[in-house]
């Protein structure tokens, strides 16, 4: 059965999800008439709240959604927010989804602050809640993050990335934070290594699958993805999977002519120019080839687990990532 929205899969968890957003706004209080005026600003863009679901289902299928399963949440949603904000100050992004972005509104300084205090509110969350097995993983994942945002940097600077360079880096900025998620919820639940474990390694195989998927899309999308165009990782000469595989098989000829092309600019023409570059040479059939393999590997990941709602729930939402279009 084909998965048409998220809201399909979370209904089994409403409930949960309802106390999870009362939290999380209880989280961002602050006496800063400053802070109050940006978090709310940033309240009224409503994402899809992927992560704090899968701490959620990883409680449920674990054991049970319980106080720590609501911090867990509430600490990862507060950490991907703090990213995303960074991040639009780092690309100088004017809009996310869909809004103006709170450096275009407020400026670098006061977004970069933001960013600082969201990710604070988040470890003092842990802190009070005695959850220091959360602040082990996620000081990490903090760490891998911005480990694969450098190395990304980098190779887009010299525009020689490669394969394992490649899943090295989403598995660092991507897959990290999805594992993380994974880990916290079941953690919350049990004290059962195997299941944690399991839980661990379909949020690393999930979140591989999710970004081969985006990537995907930068090259066969129609419409605008949250305000990202398309064709936006050959603008800012990102090396992704469908692009390194038609690099690697296609003449050395016609790599150079590409690679000097995306060195030279991001203009439409090029971009097209890329894009039928890509199609042609099966950059795109071996992309969704390897992340249907991903995807696999994220379902086969439950299989420690008895066969309930919640586990077809995530198996559900490893298709949904998968056939996305946006």
């Amino acid at each position: 059965m084909k998965i048409n929205s998220l809201s399909e899969i979370t209904h089994l968890i409403q409930n949960e999800l309802s106390q999870f957003n009362k939290s999380f706004r209880q989280s961002l209080k602050s006496n800063v008439a400053l802070v109050e005026l940006v978090t709310r600003y940033f309240l009224k863009q409503k994402g899809k709240k992927v992560r704090p679901v899968l701490v959620l289902f990883s409680s449920k299928l674990a054991g049970e959604v319980n106080e720590r399963s609501y911090r867990g949440a509430t600490l990862v949603e507060l950490l991907h927010t703090a990213t995303l904000v960074h991040d639009d100050v780092v690309d100088n992004a004017e809009t996310r989804r869909g809004f103006p972005s709170i450096n275009a509104v407020w400026k670098n300084k006061v977004a970069v602050l933001m960013g600082d205090y969201l990710l604070a509110r988040g470890l003092m969350l842990a802190v009070d809640g005695n959850d220091f097995d959360f602040l082990k993983v996620i000081t990490n994942t903090v760490k891998r993050m911005s480990e694969g945002e450098l190395l990304q940097i980098s190779k887009t600077r010299k525009l020689d990335n490669d394969e394992e360079t490649y899943f090295r880096i989403i598995s660092d900025k991507t897959a990290s934070l999805l594992t993380t998620c994974c880990e916290i919820g079941a953690r919350a639940a049990t004290s059962d290594e195997k299941k944690i474990l399991a839980l661990k390694n379909y949020g690393e195989n999930l979140g591989i699958a999710f970004q081969i998927r985006d990537d995907i899309l930068d090259y066969i999308g129609t419409t605008k993805l949250f305000g990202k165009p398309l064709g936006g990782d050959i603008k800012e000469k990102k090396l992704t999977l469908p692009l390194i595989y038609a690099l690697k098989n296609s003449s050395s000829d016609q790599s150079k002519h590409i690679i000097k092309q995306i060195k030279n600019g991001g203009k439409k023409l090029v971009v097209k120019d890329v894009v039928d570059f890509v199609q042609k040479n099966g950059g795109i059939y071996f992309a969704e080839k390897v992340s249907r393999e991903y995807a696999q590997k994220a379902k086969e990941s439950l299989a420690v687990f008895e066969n309930s709602e919640y586990k077809s729930a995530l198996e559900s939402l490893v298709q949904f990532v998968v056939e996305r279009n946006t």
